[in-house]
């Protein structure tokens, strides 16, 4: 049996039926950008994080953008996030002609080190972007709190994060504005691209609205330069039918990333991710993350060709490979 990095049967032979109906009733609606189905989701995605606002847009990518905009960064300023994400991160500080300034992430959660966070501020700085890397959140309460005092934005980056909470809030609900991916592989993922922004401000919800159709506040007045970032009815209406078990998802989620921990805590070479028996809630295990020691394996009993491999990952990456079990690089 070969073990996939990611596969949706499970979520297919469950509510794949829910799903095909639909789509096909967008589908026979006539209507596919916009419209009810789109709002529903909206409507049922604020309720889920506890905000007030939720825009959809095209992507997680555009929804970062769409929210530096909305806050009127460009040219100029300054953009603290973390070292270790997914270029989309500092993709969209750059689009919008800001300075993406990088601080160094804590090697024990790979989360942007909050230590290093204040140091890296300048007159410049506007806003900073915290990544909840593979699901878990950082500390929100040290990152507003800092954020305050020295009157800088807050925009999370929650793109592999849906489902996970700070203390009893979700993510995407403690700074200015909160970005979301719903990529194919997120925990509540569509069967393209699609993303969200969250927020309480109304002022900014209406904003990123316009701006995510071409910067238009009605039919064909365009007040300034937007995107074409809108989501699809189809998009939508599949995120409607599983939003509903994401809690339940991201609860199973947990239980195995537990038993990945008690199984392989005896094996030298691995450095697990840090278990958070207080909060657990905090993660919502997009992905379960191992770091291997050193360059060389430590056992060296295995009976397997070391010479062809350049350090002890690729060997273990390729012994995997070779038992059925698939593994992927981040980043």
């Amino acid at each position: 049996m070969q073990v996939p990095p990611f596969s949706l049967e499970k979520q297919l032979s469950d509510i794949g039926q829910d799903m095909e109906a639909t789509v096909l009733e967008v589908l026979k609606s006539g209507h596919y950008i916009g419209g009810p189905v789109v709002k529903k989701f909206e409507n049922a995605f604020a309720e889920e994080l506890g905000v007030e606002h939720v825009v959809s847009c095209n992507s997680g990518t555009d929804a970062l953008v769409l929210a530096l905009r909305a806050l009127d960064i460009g040219p100029g300023d300054e953009v603290i996030t973390a070292a270790f994400s997914f270029f989309a991160t500092a993709e969209a500080i750059s689009n919008v002609g800001a300075k993406p300034v990088f601080v160094d992430i804590k090697l024990s959660n790979y989360l942007l080190d909050l230590d290093q966070l204040e140091q890296a501020i300048t007159p410049l700085t506007r806003a900073i972007i915290p990544v909840h890397l593979f699901g878990r959140s950082i500390d929100m309460e040290a990152v507003n709190n800092l954020a305050k005092k020295y009157n800088l934005k807050v925009i999370e980056d929650c793109a592999q994060a849906a489902g996970a909470f700070f203390q009893d809030k979700s993510v995407g609900s403690w700074g200015d504005i909160g970005c979301f991916s719903f990529f194919p592989t997120k925990n509540l993922g569509a069967a393209g691209d699609a993303g969200a922004v969250s927020t309480n401000n109304s002022s900014l919800a209406k904003r990123m609205h316009e701006l995510s159709v071409h910067g238009m506040p009605k039919r064909y007045l365009h007040s300034e330069l937007g995107y074409n970032s809108r989501l699809d009815a189809i998009q939508a209406g599949i995120l409607n039918v599983k939003l509903p078990y994401l809690s339940e998802w991201v609860c199973k989620r947990r239980e195995i990333a537990f038993r990945y921990s008690d199984l392989l805590k005896d094996v030298e070479e691995f450095i697990l991710p840090e278990l958070r028996l207080d909060n657990h809630l905090e993660h919502s295990w997009n992905q379960y993350v191992i770091r291997i020691k050193g360059k060389e394996l430590v056992d060296k009993s295995v009976d397997i060709d070391q010479k062809k491999f350049k350090n002890s990952r690729d060997l273990i990456k390729n012994m995997l490979y070779d038992k059925g079990v698939s593994t992927i690089i981040y980043y």
